[in-house]
């Protein structure tokens, strides 16, 4: 009985020591939101009329229309405006993906802004290059191996 206790406490252990390793890896989970809260991204029409400002998750946060923009008739107007809107909007998802990548990124394995990119160039029909680029940010958390399933082949699980 003894050795079976020592199993268990030895399965407990490595338990414990996975759960310290999972919490070091969302330490940055509380700046990670904070950033993604104060997360804004502005565009601007070419020719000046139409200033739509995106913040996260692509919600639009403001919309200006400077004063030529009511020389512009209706249709121009809509134009214009969901034009600049969906730069806004895809420039925001696009920085809060690097914030998330920042973050996350080589734990679970994801590029997310590339994801985002090709994403976007398929709603919106654009070259995924014209996309601006996330450069991953080098990350100190070591990547995590098959051996390092919490469920691993230990006796504990096959009780």
């Amino acid at each position: 009985m003894s050795a079976h206790m020592d199993e268990l406490i030895a399965q407990f252990s490595k338990f414990q020591s996975k759960i310290r390793e999972a919490e070091a890896r969302f330490e940055g989970v509380g700046d990670m939101q904070q950033q993604i809260a104060e997360l804004r991204h502005s565009a601007t029409s070419p020719d000046g009329t139409v200033t739509v400002v995106a913040g996260a998750g692509g919600s639009v946060t403001d919309l200006t229309l400077s004063p030529s923009a009511m020389r512009l008739d209706h249709s121009q107007l809509a134009s214009v405006i969901l034009s600049t809107l969906r730069q806004a909007v895809a420039g925001a998802v696009q920085q809060q993906a690097g914030i998330v990548d920042e973050t996350f990124g080589d734990t679970f394995g994801l590029n997310t802004s590339e994801r985002v990119r090709e994403a976007q160039a398929e709603a919106f029909g654009t070259p995924e290059q014209d996309a601006p680029e996330q450069t991953p940010q080098p990350s100190s958390r070591p990547s995590r191996s098959r051996d390092d399933d919490f469920f691993d082949d230990g006796p504990i699980l096959r009780r």
